[in-house]
């Protein structure tokens, strides 16, 4: 009876441990056994071994065997590794063990004493062991309670809803990732070169206590602080919120990349949904040292600067390169080999000018002759961004030189080498690629000899002909520009050496932003444009041309005239008409000295030809376009200082999907213009241009940055002391102090004063459309006193928070009016105080981007 009793009770108590996938103390997995392995309850996650192959599809070795928590079978989300970050390869015969005393580890099969990764938990009283569905794998007391976790011992990933702190770290090889206490993501080479610092305060400085990152499973990278009562957003995947049952994991590449990665159950893969560094050369060290990181039509590609170099190892050109003839055997004798559009990747101490670094401000002549007479210097850039500085590469800074290759660099450089320099031949087909060792017999070559002479005869031939058929001149080529423009109404398609020509390499920088960098340009018709090279475009070649297409066929006097485009592998380029004058801020916010004073009639002709420019796009084009990004950056000056707003339609060209998942510098807007509706993850529509064109408004009479603080605004923003000194009756308080009163029409400043404060208005309802505003500034319609707009507080997004409660989703629909006795009077100025069903239907029918 007592014997029946024990084997009831032994397998209820074998049942419940089952079905909680409890391990108990003892329990082995083999790496020789494909179907031994830890699960979690549902079978989600699993612990096993996997091989090299499996950890690391890009590799060309296929031996050793490592210890892995996998998501759905195949994708590894954590690594038995060492400290710093390396994978612990075992044997084909290893076995990974929780032993009676406690210790989690791994041991070779070959030999018993080989223990080649161990968690260092013996003799602390582990009483079993279980993998969680969360992914993580924990070591449990008598009481139940985690006395170890792989969450608190991260690899390479954290999964989502995995928390890291500013103690953790995730490492890969050289490479490592940190949270610091302000709340910034960083990435470091070997521990002492930080090549990528962004998040929170890159935009506002908030202090945190003790932040964490994690990784939401709607895809939003967040900080969570206990000085804070939410999750402060930073990062958003491009799949944000997407349904479906995805596991979405940060993880640091061993290319020294930062991603966010999506993986649907089921499909067996994963795919990129942001990067922390958009151009992968720009990682320090990608090509190891001595090594050129350059890219082919789709990927960077691995090389040395010259053939004074070597690939330390043919099979893996990561692995850098090395001097065939040692810099020491030729002291005397060096010389300096010169890299065209090529720079040394310089960060930290180098970076820094002063006493104590290597950078100087000196020509490039001069640049070449330092580091040539200095000793121990084995590189130079002289950068052409304006500084003029030159930065040498010496050994006692660093020993390491991480080189970068593109036609787009304006940078000069030069490698120190024992003469002679030694030109690079010309690259082959792939990497790794041998030379086949057949000969051609000499017949044949001069068959295909004379059948090329024969078909450029013909071509050539057939080039003047066309040439000539319609003019006894040789008219310059370019003529088809024009007759592309203007007779087809179609963009004009560049290739991306004509304007790499045209660029003259992409060296006259015009100005940078979230979309891209603008140079100056001069076509072939001599024509100057702004060519700007886009960042993060991600649409096929098919879609991208659809984008162009829309954007290029909308014209209006207050547009930037789009001109054409390249779309040639990974260039994606638009060609816009030149503006002379530049940017708006250029003129408001330069010191008083240098900026240009602007008359009140220039001020007022730009803020209603703005308008006009917004209007058309809002209310005139075929589908509304919202422009998202409106700020006096983004409104050019013609030659007679005519507006014209540029960048529109980027938002959607960029990402057609989503605009989140950028970091918040870019996409989502800029701090001190964006609408409370970004910040509350409600939809975006045109009532959010006309927030940020209402700022633009009152920068226009002011001359002030809207957030500007200081003493001055007695440490308010300014958009808020300006609404306190208007409910005073004081506008001239308001208005640049550059501008002559005596010249400056004051009921047109009130006008624009009363305007602005209606656009600023927190609910999108009370905000009123584009074509009232235009009728407001002009004086058509009356304007009632604006009620006073609530000014968003510093937080979560571009600098700017906002309380997302106070904002719901029926509040952009419907909202509380002003005073009633106002009312009559708000609908003659065209301010609708409750949303009308035509803004209703343009909201969500014409809506470009939903957040």
């Amino acid at each position: 009876m007592n014997l029946l009793i024990f084997i009831f009770t032994y397998s209820i108590s074998f049942s419940s441990y089952s079905a909680q996938n409890i391990i108990p103390p003892g329990s082995i997995v083999s790496a020789s056994d494909t179907n031994s392995a830890w699960h979690s309850p549902n079978r989600t996650y699993s612990f096993r071994f996997i091989t090299q192959t499996q950890l690391d599809p890009t590799t060309t070795s296929s031996s050793g065997f490592y210890a892995a928590i996998l998501y759905d079978g195949n994708i590894p989300v954590w690594v038995a590794s060492d400290s710093q970050g390396v994978p612990a390869p075992a044997d084909e015969l290893a076995t990974l063990n929780l032993a009676e005393n406690g210790n989690l580890f791994v041991r070779n099969g070959s030999t018993t004493s080989s223990i080649v990764w161990q968690s260092n938990t013996a003799s602390i009283f582990v009483e079993s062991a279980a993998l969680e569905d969360s992914g993580n794998f924990v070591l449990k007391n008598s009481t139940n309670s985690r006395i170890w976790s792989t969450f608190d011992h991260p690899t390479d990933t954290i999964v989502q809803s995995q928390n890291l702190s500013v103690n953790q770290s995730l490492r890969s090889g050289l490479y490592m990732f940190r949270l610091l206490n302000n709340g910034n993501l960083t990435l470091w080479w070997n521990n002492t070169i930080q090549y990528y610092n962004s998040g929170f305060n890159s935009s506002a400085n908030v202090n945190f206590t003790s932040p964490s990152l994690t990784l939401r499973p709607i895809g939003a990278l967040s900080i969570i602080d206990p000085s804070r009562e939410a999750a402060t957003d930073i990062v958003f995947s491009s799949d944000y919120a997407e349904a479906g049952d995805i596991l979405r994991f940060l993880s640091l590449g061993s290319d020294g990349n930062l991603r966010i990665y999506s993986s649907k159950k089921g499909s067996g893969t994963k795919d990129v949904r942001w990067s922390a560094v958009s151009d992968q050369c720009k990682v320090f060290g990608y090509c190891g040292n001595n090594g050129i990181c350059s890219y082919n039509e789709t990927s960077p590609v691995c090389g040395c600067a010259s053939e004074n170099f070597e690939l330390v190892d043919q099979d893996d050109r990561r692995k850098g390169c090395r001097r065939k003839v040692d810099l020491n055997s030729c002291r005397a004798n060096a010389t300096m080999f010169l890299l065209e559009n090529a720079m040394f990747l310089t960060y930290g101490r180098e970076f820094d000018p002063g006493p104590n670094t290597e950078a100087f401000s000196i020509g490039i002549s001069a640049c070449r002759l330092n580091c040539l007479t200095t000793s121990g210097c084995v590189a130079s850039t002289a950068v052409a961004d304006g500084t003029g500085f030159c930065y040498l590469k010496t050994n006692d800074v660093t020993d390491f030189v991480s080189g970068y290759l593109s036609p787009a660099l304006p940078s000069t450089s030069f490698v120190k080498v024992c003469p002679p320099a030694l030109l690079n031949p010309p690259a082959t087909s792939s990497v790794g690629e041998k030379k086949d060792g057949w000969k051609l017999k000499a017949w044949v070559v001069v068959v295909v000899v004379v059948i090329t002479i024969l078909i450029l005869i013909a071509l050539e031939g057939s080039l003047w002909w066309w040439c000539f058929r319609n003019s006894p001149k040789f008219g310059a080529l370019s003529s088809q520009y024009a007759l592309l423009e203007y007779a087809s109404g179609a963009p004009v398609q560049f290739t991306y050496k004509e304007l790499q020509k045209a660029t003259k390499g992409f060296k006259e920088k015009l100005g940078a932003g979230g979309f891209g960098t603008v140079y100056r340009g001069v076509l072939a018709n001599r024509s100057i444009v702004a060519v700007k090279q886009l960042e993060g475009i991600e649409q096929g070649e098919k879609q991208f041309r659809m984008e162009v297409a829309t954007i290029s066929s909308t014209h209006h006097l207050n547009l930037v005239r789009l001109i054409g485009f390249c779309s040639e592998g990974r260039h994606r380029l638009l060609v816009y008409e030149f503006m002379k004058n530049g940017s708006l801020d250029n003129f408001l916010f330069q010191g008083e000295q240098q900026r240009k004073v602007f008359s009140w009639e220039q001020r007022y002709n730009i803020a209603l030809g703005t308008a006009r420019g917004i209007t058309y796009l809002h209310e005139e084009c075929r589908d509304c376009i919202v422009h998202c990004d409106i700020k006096p950056e983004n409104i050019l000056l013609d030659d007679n200082y005519s507006a014209k707003v540029s960048d529109f339609g980027l938002a959607k060209l960029v990402n057609s999907k989503d605009h989140r998942y950028r970091t918040l510098t870019s996409i989502r807007g800029t701090r001190g213009y964006l609408a409370p509706e970004w910040l509350a993850n409600l939809p975006i529509t045109s009532k959010s241009d006309v927030y940020s064109y209402g700022m633009v408004l009152l920068e226009i009479v002011s001359g002030k940055r809207n957030f500007e603080v200081s003493s001055d605004t007695n440490q308010k923003k300014f958009s808020l002391l300006a609404y306190e000194e208007f409910d005073k009756g004081n506008a001239q308080a308001i208005v640049d102090k550059t501008l002559p009163i005596s010249d400056t029409d004051m009921e047109q400043v009130i006008r624009a004063i009363q305007v602005s404060f209606w656009c600023i208005q927190e609910q999108p309802s009370q905000r009123p459309m584009m074509s009232k505003v235009v009728q407001m500034l002009e004086g058509i319609s009356v304007i009632e006193k604006p009620p006073a707009p609530k000014i968003i507080t510093e937080g979560s997004t571009g600098g700017t928070s906002v309380n997302a409660s106070a904002i719901s989703a029926h509040s952009i629909f419907a909202s509380s009016p002003p005073a009633p006795s106002s009312l009559s009077s708000l609908q003659t100025a065209g301010v609708t105080p409750s949303v009308s069903a035509m803004d209703v239907e343009r909201s969500t029918s014409s809506l470009l981007i939903r957040r």
